[in-house]
């Protein structure tokens, strides 16, 4: 863990790219003991699926794009400014309903989840990941799944 400030600057290559598009690492486990930090570009017509964590906590913070943002019984048609928490135990959902990529600041707290969405690149780098691989990959990340997620491309 790092007893200095952390900078990182826009042309870093720091993090994985999913689905074509880059998620940028900005805080990890490595740095911190209380969030991971991620500039997450999410592709036309993505979807997360609907699921839920048992610790985790998670923030959206919406910079471009059109998105719809299922949280509990809440549907959220998110324009850029929008934000979101997500409390330990609220199934959520995460689409980009646009044509065009759009881009959130997300943070997951406690720390470590990019090492989920690191695995979940090489799975993905692979082609379609099998569905019970992905469902064992999400459970050891604290996710259980409720739908599958989903892309146009």
């Amino acid at each position: 863990m790092s007893a200095e400030a952390i900078i990182r600057m826009p042309d870093e290559k720091n993090g994985v790219i999913l689905r074509g598009h880059p998620m940028r690492f900005l805080i990890t486990c490595e740095d911190t003991r209380h969030t991971s930090m991620f500039d997450w570009t999410i592709p036309a017509g993505f979807a997360t699926g609907r699921h839920v964590h048992r610790v985790q906590e998670e923030t959206f913070y919406l910079f471009e794009g059109e998105c719809e943002w299922h949280a509990g019984d809440r549907v959220v048609r998110a324009t850029p400014g929008t934000y979101l928490f997500i409390p330990p135990g609220v199934p959520h959902n995460i689409t980009n309903i646009s044509e065009r990529p759009a881009r959130v600041l997300m943070t997951v707290s406690p720390p470590g989840h990019e090492h989920y969405f690191e695995e979940l690149a090489e799975l993905a780098a692979r082609g379609a990941p099998d569905p019970q691989v992905l469902a064992e990959l999400r459970s050891r990340y604290d996710t259980d799944q409720f739908s599958t997620l989903t892309t146009r491309t």
